[in-house]
């Protein structure tokens, strides 16, 4: 079973710079594990079928408007109802002031209750991404994450290969280091992974022959980012002689994590090979890649010939 993740409220308080009205308890102690909201519109009318008692409930002007159109008796009743599911959350958008009752029944049912003077849709907005960044299924996986020209590079491979003397020649070249031995992917989307550094590792980076070095303190903050979203994932390996390697970059291959699909590519190393240019050149022609320009498939169009469709799915255990 999927292991499930939760935030607390004071994180969201202070993330999104919200208004506590009312609180039960400390909000450091109150978790959220929905990453899911409901504007309860169809529960103050009455309707609870299929109702989610978990997700937040937002409640904004049209809310307020079909609160306030009732005699006092039938919101109360109402308001009570919604209060009685015990949800987790009561929002109020636009600094709309409260019914008497919804701290009445807030304090009775222990709901703890925000509000904020932004409108409704961007709030929604701002509160699922951020629960689906903090509460994304997410596995831990040894490697090097950096940003090179502006695409995640995952960088794996067996210990002791080079990752990090290749993650430093990158960092002295300009670029960003995001995580360095433990990589934190979560799955932000069904389309999206974001790597991040374990909070008690961050930016620190291991050399053999040297040891641990702090990479911001050493190369300054520009050297250095929190999380980044995974593009590209290159596994180095030693050079195997026998072992026929991709000449051309025909054949799409890609590592499948948390059920994603991301581009990926197996570079031999050996001595005299500089390490961090291929991996620039990696991440420039990903980008075109992406941005629908194939290097290989201009050159077979102009020898005359077709490129094989075939992908390559190397699939890493997940959840």
């Amino acid at each position: 079973m999927a292991e499930v993740y939760s935030v607390s409220l004071g994180e969201i308080v202070a993330e999104l710079k919200l208004e506590v009205v009312y609180s039960p308890e400390p909000i450091e102690k109150i978790q959220i594990s929905c990453n899911d909201c409901n504007r309860p519109g169809l529960q103050l009318w009455g309707f609870y079928e299929y109702f989610d008692v978990d997700r937040v409930q937002i409640c904004g002007n049209m809310e307020f408007a079909y609160l306030a159109s009732l005699e006092e008796s039938e919101r109360k009743e109402k308001v009570e109802k919604l209060f009685s599911q015990k949800i987790p959350l009561f929002a109020v958008t636009r600094g709309h002031e409260l019914f008497p009752e919804m701290l009445e029944y807030a304090e009775k049912y222990s709901v703890p209750i925000v509000r904020t003077s932004g409108n409704t849709s961007s709030f929604i907005a701002a509160l699922i991404a951020f629960l689906n960044l903090r509460l994304a299924p997410r596995i831990t996986r040894h490697g090097v994450l950096i940003e090179v020209y502006g695409e995640g590079i995952l960088i794996v491979g067996e210990s002791g290969v080079g990752k990090s003397e290749t993650a430093i020649e990158l960092v002295k070249r300009g670029h960003r280091l995001v995580a360095d031995d433990a990589v934190e992917i979560r799955k932000v989307s069904n389309i999206s992974l974001v790597g991040q550094s374990p909070d008690n590792i961050r930016h620190f980076l291991e050399l053999r022959g040297i040891g641990i070095i702090n990479t911001r303190r050493l190369f300054g903050m520009g050297a250095v980012k929190v999380s980044e979203k995974i593009d590209l994932i290159i596994n180095l390996e030693p050079w195997d002689s026998t072992k026929v390697y991709d000449r051309m970059g025909v054949d799409s291959e890609y590592t499948s994590i948390l059920g994603i699909k991301v581009p990926s590519l197996t570079i031999p190393i050996k001595p005299g090979r500089n390490l961090a240019v291929i991996i620039e050149v990696a991440a420039m022609n990903n980008r075109q890649k992406k941005m629908g320009y194939n290097a290989a498939q201009e050159l077979l169009d102009n020898l005359g010939l077709t490129m094989d469709g075939e992908e390559k799915v190397n699939n890493w255990e997940a959840f």
